[in-house]
């Protein structure tokens, strides 16, 4: 099997069982034709586990010695882990690349990436399962699709996914973790320990090339000029903030200072219930 077909497995197959095939069975790394465009194209998703407009609230920071919250916030976090994966799979099906020998260089970390993406599903929905519920017993929402919908290079797609989404998990995984080992749950934030771990090497391999790409700009202006519209880089950070594992992502210290210090209106780092 060749990236391109792996990929389609992953997007396009309905069944969760085969979005969570690893990528033990490529083995053909070479660059195939892409398809062209990702406006409007959503991954196939069957029965319980198909995109939800219900609006589901995430459990308090208070609540989490309840079985019920627990479960509700790792039912989150996988469905996080399951966007990646189809959003990983259609950057290598659909983003298209100029010079073709760094494809397989890019699919090599994304193939390992979504190894790891899929074991952290699976580490939460095992957790999940010790609560009584199995992923799809919640509605699942888009939000992280939407931008994926948004993106037409390589230069975006990591800008997007790992200098925003995966940086910002660095805060939250190392939140939650805490609040798991607050309530004695000592399985829970192992999970989480793990995630931030991988996270740190997910938002290396997107500095990488960043960095590699950027040519006379900094990064962070070639980091902001390859955000989509409406993509604010305040989403790339949580309620704390995780100096210690960015740079051992490799962003500079004027970047993470950057980032640090950025604010605008966005609702999701203004929420209330951070302070």
């Amino acid at each position: 099997m060749n990236t391109f077909e792996y990929a389609r497995l992953l997007l396009e197959s309905p069944f969760l069982e085969d979005k969570l095939t690893t990528s033990a069975v490529v083995t053909d790394l070479n660059y195939h034709k892409t398809k062209d465009g990702i406006k409007d194209l959503r991954p196939a998703r069957e029965g319980k586990i198909i995109f939800s407009c219900e609006q589901l609230k995430f459990p308090k920071r208070g609540s989490f010695h309840l079985d019920e919250k627990k479960a509700t916030a790792l039912h989150f976090f996988a469905n996080h882990e399951l966007l990646a994966i189809e959003m990983m799979a259609t950057a290598l099906m659909y983003i298209p690349i100029e010079d073709k020998s760094q494809y397989k260089r890019i699919a090599s970390g994304l193939l390992q990436t979504i190894d790891d993406e899929i074991k952290h599903f699976n580490l939460y929905r095992k957790r999940m399962n010790d609560f009584g519920i199995d992923f799809g017993d919640l509605p699942v929402n888009d939000f992280f699709w939407r931008q994926m919908q948004k993106i037409t290079s390589f230069e975006e797609y990591f800008a997007v996914m790992a200098l925003t989404f995966e940086a910002a998990n660095l805060d939250f995984a190392k939140f939650y973790r805490d609040i798991f080992q607050g309530v004695d749950d000592k399985k829970s934030a192992a999970i989480l320990n793990v995630v931030y771990e991988d996270e740190i090497s997910h938002v290396g391999f997107g500095v990488h090339w960043l960095n590699k790409w950027r040519n006379q700009s900094d990064l962070w202006e070639f980091y902001v000029q390859s955000l989509p519209d409406l993509l604010s880089p305040a989403r790339a950070k949580g309620m704390i903030f995780d100096r210690e594992g960015r740079v051992r992502t490799g962003m500079d210290d004027d970047f993470i200072s950057r980032i640090e210090n950025f604010k605008d209106e966005f609702i999701v780092t203004n929420r209330k219930e951070w302070k």
